[in-house]
């Protein structure tokens, strides 16, 4: 299959981060698009204001009549969040129209270029969307399908400048371990983050995620590079170029670590030499580490090492990833998307790190009610690094409740101070209660839609 034989695009689920990217590229490419989603937000506004037609109810006859009139000519693309009995689903799958799963699309417009790839279970829309950031800023000629909205261009898509060659362009994606998606992906440069365990409703134990990983790397182009963390046992799976990174250790890591001013600070130790005082704007000791192997590529891809300082140090970070929302000297309210036990515990150090003299107040909202069942005990360990502790209940996303499995599970085991569960109504009261000058909220879900309230809540205390 090529793209090439296709005017239509469809997409069942246009509104995620990763659909929304891949239908901004089409669009900009002169296909007609078109889309459903199941509810309108910033993200599929902001496709409409860009001229793609989307409807948010399960109904055949909004499908524009191009689509339904062309079915030869009609790509549809769609999400694993989409049931094979959707309507719309059903009625193309009836009429013969091509269907292709998001990864499979990514996979066919990345291998055009010279890809890399950013996988592993934790860090990957930020280590992704910081090469991305650092090729651009250098004048290098490159596209990015990434999974957060990049607070540097206020999008989670660039788009390449046109090339007789396209292996010339590089293409920075995010490599999703989800549904297996980077299964599609033969880059010529990858970084692994991370092989935790993690989406065991689709993979089951952990070894079937390693399993995943071990094959994600295998498919690295054999003149290629990966970069692993180090400790990880990825190296004899794959033949490209196999280089370490970490925190601490490896060919590449961080030296001379420290915090001024609530600002990271670094020194980039590489294998031809050093990158000295970076800045990052956004905290964190697992953002100096992502760092750490963004530099690594954007080093083997051939910027310098001042371009890369001078990036690194102007990025701004991912919404939703370490945001600042307040930062006054009576409050500080910081949101993360962090979903995973690792993660929580990564994002409370860092913050405690930050600013030792307060008390910090974490709200948590479970995401998933498998993984809530699969990694209560984790949770409840990493959120009890937290002075106190305000606990939501289990946003569902895709799923149906399992009997038995609440937030609960990890409300019994949290060691703080204190701790309370709380509704998302309930939230902004209880907050205000306890009036904390550090507050931070933390999940997957839809935690961020509390933000606005609790910021003017803090900002006048």
């Amino acid at each position: 299959m090529t793209l090439t034989q296709f005017k239509y695009i469809y997409f069942l689920g246009i509104g995620g981060i990763g659909m929304s990217a891949l239908a901004r590229w089409f669009r900009i490419n002169e296909y007609v698009v078109a889309g459903y989603d199941r509810t309108s937000t910033t993200l599929t506004e902001a496709l409409e204001n860009e001229g793609i037609a989307i409807h948010f109810s399960e109904d055949v006859e909004q499908i524009p009549a191009l689509f339904r009139e062309s079915p030869a000519e009609t790509l549809v693309i769609y999400t694993p969040a989409v049931p094979n009995i959707h309507a719309e689903y059903l009625y193309f799958v009836e009429k013969g129209v091509t269907l292709q799963k998001r990864s499979q699309v990514l996979g066919l417009i990345a291998g055009q270029m010279t890809t890399v790839g950013v996988a592993g279970t934790h860090g990957k829309t930020t280590t992704s969307s910081m090469v991305a950031h650092i090729l651009r800023d250098a004048n290098v000629n490159c596209a990015a399908f990434l999974g957060g909205i990049t607070n540097n261009y206020g999008t989670n898509f660039l788009l390449n400048e046109p090339a007789d060659d396209l292996r010339s362009v590089v293409c920075v994606v995010e490599a999703d371990e989800f549904d297996r998606s980077f299964l599609t992906l033969f880059p010529k440069y990858a970084i692994v983050t991370s092989t935790d365990a993690d989406h065991l409703d689709i993979y089951g134990a952990h070894d079937a995620v390693l399993q995943s990983f071990s094959q994600y790397v295998s498919q690295i182009e054999p003149d290629g590079v990966l970069f692993m963390k180090k400790g990880l046992t990825l190296a004899d799976k794959t033949s490209a170029t196999v280089r370490e990174y970490s925190l601490e250790e490896g060919d590449y890591h961080s030296q001379n670590l420290r915090i001024e001013q609530a600002t990271f600070v670094f020194d980039l130790v590489h294998p031809n030499g050093i990158i000295a005082d970076i800045r990052l704007m956004i905290p964190g000791f697992h953002n100096v580490e992502n760092a750490v192997a963004a530099g690594a590529v954007a080093l083997e891809v051939g910027v310098s090492p001042e371009a890369i300082r001078s990036a690194l140090s102007d990025y701004r970070g991912v919404r939703r990833r370490f945001e600042y929302i307040l930062k006054s000297d009576s409050a500080v309210l910081i949101d993360d998307y962090a979903h995973h036990p690792a993660e929580v515990k990564a994002f409370l150090t860092s913050v405690k790190a930050l600013y030792p003299d307060r008390e910090l107040t974490a709200v948590f909202q479970p995401h998933l009610f498998s993984r809530t069942r699969d990694f209560a005990e984790g949770f409840a360990e990493s959120l009890s690094l937290a002075d106190h502790v305000i606990l939501l209940d289990i946003y569902p996303a895709r799923e149906l409740p399992i009997e038995g499995v609440t937030s609960e599970l990890i409300f019994r085991d949290v060691k703080s101070k204190t701790k309370q569960k709380c509704t998302k109504e309930e939230l902004t009261d209880v907050v205000r209660q306890m009036r904390p000058s550090l507050l931070v909220t933390i999940g997957a879900g839809d935690i961020d839609q509390q933000l606005p309230a609790l910021k003017s809540l803090l900002s006048y205390q």
